[in-house]
């Protein structure tokens, strides 16, 4: 490991990858030590158009004994190499093996006997094609899916036909740019220049985003039917999301009390696909990284993180208070602090144009 771009106590390493048809291809694990180690550890993934810059969500794991890695993906943040297509990539399956490279370093150089492995966004989609893949290696012991991208945020004739249609160019024209974008109101939200609290880098993370193109797109929409499609994944999963969406393309204050990006209710309504054991816990206020959220809602969400870890994997700096909760299907949590209704229509604000929402992702 060799110092990181944060700082002390972070540390990096660079895995290598091989090449591409645009030379060299890296990814990038970033660790934080816990000053008291459990032999657990962490291993989070972003979502689109993001790196790791979470501190806050480091300090969390490691106060409570869990080494904390963070992997930049390939043509991602810290991975990003000049002449590189940023974010790009032919289909899901093209992070599997960053994902077993960082798995190894955890487990077998590092010597953790527990993994829990959490994604954001586009992260939690592609965490949860990989634990399914793996899901007879022993390799993860928990999931935690923070806002994942279940579905193109978009009507019905733009998720399907529309999409389908971009899937064939996917295929032929890979490179070609669509003419979508993320807009600015999420980034607005959470970067502190704007009416946000948190800092990170522009160039890595712009605020509108980078280019969507269309084979980023064909492999977005592979992996989220097969995901609709049912996975088994054998281990526990805690799905978080925000209790409602906010689709505006202009801002307004109600974009800080909302996912600004993705529509909740895909998320709820996919839950159950994922496999056998899957809680779900929906957070008012949540915006559509949970861990960005104001300073209350974000507290509500890193302790319920830190009650279902404590459950489901016997992890913590206490034992659970009761026998953790069992059975086939979908498991609601339902503490004082947190919405698990299942399959309840949230607010929406103003609607957002179909083809901006079309790629909406992060």
């Amino acid at each position: 490991m060799e110092p990181d771009v944060l700082g002390p106590p972070y540390e990096r390493q660079t895995i290598d990858l091989g090449t591409d048809d645009e030379g060299p291809v890296v990814a990038t694990v970033v660790r934080r030590r816990a000053e008291r180690p459990t032999g657990r550890a962490v291993l989070y993934v972003h979502g689109f158009v993001d790196y790791f810059f979470q501190t806050h969500l480091a300090d969390f794991f490691a106060e409570r004994g869990w080494d904390f890695y963070a992997l930049d993906l390939r043509k991602y943040g810290r991975s990003l190499l000049p002449g590189q297509t940023p974010n790009f990539c032919r289909d899901i399956s093209d992070y599997f093996p960053e994902l077993d490279a960082a798995a190894e370093i955890i487990r077998k150089d590092d010597g953790h006997d527990t993994l829990l492995a959490m994604g954001h966004s586009t992260g939690g989609l592609i965490l949860s094609l990989w634990a399914d893949a793996r899901r007879d290696s022993g390799t993860v012991d928990g999931l935690v899916l923070n806002s994942p991208f279940f579905d193109l945020n978009a009507p019905w004739a733009v998720r399907r036909p529309l999409a389908a249609a971009v899937s064939r160019l996917g295929r032929r024209a890979p490179h070609r740019i669509l003419p979508f974008g993320l807009g600015t109101v999420y980034g607005e939200s959470i970067h502190s220049d704007h009416r946000g609290e948190w800092t990170y880098d522009l160039a890595w993370k712009p605020l509108a985003g980078f280019p969507v193109r269309a084979g980023w797109l064909n492999a977005i929409r592979t992996g989220q039917r097969r995901l609709r499609a049912g996975l088994d994944i054998q281990v526990p999963v805690l799905l978080a999301c925000s209790t409602r969406s906010f689709r505006g393309t202009r801002w307004h204050d109600n974009a800080t009390l909302a996912d600004a990006v993705l529509d909740v209710e895909h998320m709820v309504r996919y839950a159950p696909r994922l496999g056998r054991h899957v809680t779900l816990a929906r957070f008012d206020g949540g915006l559509h990284d949970l861990t960005l959220s104001g300073p209350a809602v974000r507290k509500k969400v890193f302790d319920e993180v830190g009650r279902w870890a404590e459950a489901f994997l016997a992890a913590g700096p206490t034992a659970p208070a009761g026998p953790a909760p069992t059975g086939p299907g979908l498991t609601a949590q339902s503490p004082t602090d947190v919405d698990s209704t299942v399959g309840k229509e949230a607010p929406s604000d103003s609607r957002r144009s179909a083809a901006d929402a079309a790629t909406s992702g992060g």
